[in-house]
């Protein structure tokens, strides 16, 4: 499996069965698959969406949203939960407002599910843990 690195961005190749192993970047030498989400930005997001053979799911959000705040502990148990079988990340719509027009964002927080760089599905609305790890089960299959 492709999977690029969260933090220098490098490529990496994994087996699939060794995903649960904690594989590390070549270049960096830092865990690939984080237990926690991670921040994607304009510059980054393609290359990340577009290399990853394992499903991303992103969490379009802003600071000044409630719902967006009181989603993230959620958002980041499911990224914990769920390691090593989908990526999280997170996009802040005010720091990334290209990639909002992008994906025609209307709500937030908005979840998008990509799988080899194409969009596969989409949920608005903040969701509790046990309601966001089983939405997430659910789509990267």
């Amino acid at each position: 499996m492709h999977i690029v690195c969260p933090h220098c961005q490098g490529l990496n190749r994994s087996p699939a069965e060794r995903l649960s192993d904690n594989p590390v970047c070549g270049k960096c030498k830092q865990g690939l698959l984080p237990a926690h989400p991670i921040d994607l930005k304009q510059a980054d997001f393609a290359r990340f969406i577009e290399k990853s053979d394992l499903p991303v799911i992103v969490d379009f959000w802003a600071d000044w949203c409630g719902p967006c705040k009181m989603m993230a502990p959620a958002f980041a148990q499911a990224a914990q939960q769920l390691q090593g079988k989908a990526i999280f990340a997170k996009v802040d719509t005010e720091s990334n407002p290209m990639l909002s027009q992008q994906f025609t964002i209307r709500s937030i927080p908005s979840l998008l599910v990509f799988k080899q760089g194409r969009e596969v599905n989409r949920q608005a609305g903040a969701m509790p843990a046990g309601q966001l790890i089983q939405w997430a089960q659910q789509v990267i299959r």
